[in-house]
């Protein structure tokens, strides 16, 4: 699936009056509020390219954090949400002390967004359909231990069933991953709901859940619960822990399971790598949180795997694309073989 260029939208209908020729002025720092002074013009046009910065700028908060989202600089977000303004003359963004926030004639804009992206979307899958399947380019968008325990089935069946389909893996999570499916380099998201993933009710998508991916935890040989065939969170709450990142999926599951077992972990090892989070459990350096979707990589290490007391701790792992691209043949197909390697037994 390789990204198309983005096109103007314009009605068919001609302008009722020419446009004015007076110069417009360009704004220096944060687009505020400005009244612009005219009204809409029925035969205005829009660059979905601004839409996507101002789509990211409802996301991330802030122009810094989508500039560095968008690989742009602050003044050339600044530029583009000014110039989307001047097109559709109504203010978008308005002052919010040295900041900016969005407008609500900007929250208006952004519903009907969603309806042109999916359209937009739609449009290609039909394209798609109408001409030969089964060809082109596919990018997939995953979280690491998903990339390690679902994607590899995946695309085993994928390579038999479309072997002339190139698929691409792209190692990502939210928000950054949904950035990157909004943009057109990612056609597919797998992810993990946690608090920077997007809600259910987001039209922007359409999602559908693969797995509840159960959490183990994983001590050393000879901690002293390492012969409970359970071991209830609770009792681990003088341990140290070893945890990734706060903002990576599996950190942030971490501290929120151990929080709703009713204490706040000791963490004295930061760590996203699933190999050196095992190699510092087999040294005795701490306890920790393992999905099941890469326990068969501790198959032979020297610690223990012990389900959790009670209701066991879990994720939800998902699969995502752009609202309308579900019809696409190639991603259709995509989806098909997560949803089959979701459901197979874990190893």
């Amino acid at each position: 699936m390789e990204p198309v260029s983005q096109p103007l939208i314009q009605p068919s209908r001609p302008p009722s009056s020419p446009p004015s020729s007076q110069p417009s002025s360009q704004p220096s720092g944060p687009p505020a509020s400005q009244p612009l002074g005219r009204p809409l013009d029925a035969a205005f046009s829009i660059d979905l390219r601004r839409l996507t910065v101002l789509r990211e700028l409802e996301r991330r908060g802030s122009l810094a954090r989508t500039a560095e989202a968008l690989h742009l600089t602050p003044s050339a977000v600044s530029q583009q949400l000014a110039a989307l303004a001047r097109e559709l003359g109504v203010p978008l963004t308005e002052r919010d002390g040295r900041g900016v926030r969005l407008t609500g004639q900007a929250r208006v804009l952004l519903a009907h967004a969603e309806v042109i992206a999916a359209q937009l979307e739609r449009a290609r899958a039909d394209l798609a359909v109408y001409g030969e399947g089964g060809r082109g380019s596919v990018t997939v968008g995953c979280f690491s231990s998903g990339i390690l325990g679902l994607l590899p089935t995946a695309l085993r069946a994928l390579r038999t069933r479309l072997p002339h389909l190139r698929v691409d893996v792209v190692e990502a999570e939210p928000p950054d991953l949904f950035t990157a499916l909004d943009g057109g380099q990612v056609d597919v998201a797998v992810a993990v709901d946690f608090a920077a993933a997007p809600p259910h009710t987001d039209r922007r998508y359409t999602r559908e859940d693969l797995l509840t991916d159960v959490l183990d935890i994983a001590l050393p040989p000879d901690h002293p619960l390492a012969e409970r065939a359970e071991v209830p969170l609770r009792e681990l709450a003088t341990d140290v822990w070893i945890v990734g990142d706060a903002l990576s999926c599996c950190g942030a599951v971490t501290r929120s399971v151990c929080a709703a077992a009713g204490f706040t972990p000791d963490i004295r090892h930061d760590v996203n790598d699933w190999a050196a989070l095992a190699g510092l459990v087999e040294a005795g350096q701490g306890v920790a949180l393992v999905p099941r979707l890469v326990r068969s990589l501790y198959a032979h290490r020297e610690l223990m795997l012990r389900p959790a007391g009670g209701e066991p701790p879990s994720r939800n792992v998902f699969v995502a694309v752009r609202a309308g691209a579900e019809r696409d043949p190639v991603v259709a197909a995509v989806r098909e073989e997560l949803r089959t390697a979701a459901a197979r037994p874990a190893a």
